[in-house]
């Protein structure tokens, strides 16, 4: 699935508050090695490198435009590498382990996270943020489109549902059962989008992406242009702009 950078930083600002809310939850002090897992296009690894100016920081990302985006950041203690996180494996010396936004992307997250735990260094932190929002307007209605007779076709089994993240307290059991201390929690950010269509804008960044990959472009404009229909009913712009509500799961683990 093609990943588009420009389209992602569109609500770059959005997108980086839950990055730095889950950030000030980590309290590692002098971590040798800092591993970003979905580092997207970059700029929230490089916070990582001012937080912790003598670590060595990785950014990894299965999307190769991502990284090509990302590599202009890159210094002697900050690098970008391609990586696949199915088969990432916990370095010996990686002390702090983040995830911003990625894991709702990998069926076999739960398992991840379990040999991630493993794998952590004794004083070392876990730390992700996942979407907690499969069950808001914006995901049941295009659900509910590529499901309709005109779709369901070309879209049947494309698009995931709730079930695509586990319940916060499910996240946190995870984690302590391997041993880790945990902090866990939940936050709705309630953004004010400007522009026309823009929840159809912040969808194209991202969970629109399966389908947009799934369909000809031809097609894939039609989409588009029924979801949007659909999503300004679901939020009606106001002369502040549209307000959208995104609610995000958090979990911090420490390994003692």
């Amino acid at each position: 699935m093609h990943w588009d950078p420009t389209q992602y930083a569109r609500y770059a600002d959005e997108r980086g508050r839950p990055f730095v809310d889950l950030l000030a939850r980590v309290e590692a002090v002098a971590p040798r090695r800092v591993v970003d897992l979905g580092c997207g296009p970059g700029s929230l690894t490089a916070l990582l490198s001012s937080r912790w100016p003598g670590a060595v920081v990785e950014g990894l990302d299965s999307s190769p435009d991502m990284i090509s985006r990302a590599a202009g950041l890159a210094t002697d203690r900050l690098t970008f590498s391609v990586a696949a996180v199915e088969s990432w494996l916990v370095p010996a010396d990686a002390d702090v382990v983040i995830s911003n936004a990625l894991l709702q992307w990998v069926p076999s997250h739960v398992e991840l996270l379990r040999r991630w735990a493993a794998e952590l260094p004794a004083g070392g932190w876990l730390a992700f943020q996942v979407p907690g929002n499969f069950g808001a307007p914006s995901h049941v209605e295009m659900r509910s489109l590529a499901a309709s007779a005109r779709w369901a076709g070309s879209l049947a089994g494309v698009l995931r549902g709730e079930e695509t993240v586990l319940a916060l307290d499910d996240y946190a059991r995870l984690l302590m059962d391997a041993g880790l201390a945990v902090q866990a929690w939940e936050t709705t950010y309630l953004h004010v989008l400007p522009g026309v269509d823009p929840v159809l804008e912040w969808l194209r960044g991202t969970g629109l992406r399966p389908v947009l990959a799934a369909l000809p472009a031809a097609e894939a404009d039609e989409f588009t242009a029924a979801l949007a229909s659909r999503l300004s009913l679901a939020y009606p712009p106001t002369p502040h702009g549209t307000l959208f509500p995104f609610r995000r799961l958090f979990v911090v683990g420490h390994k003692p």
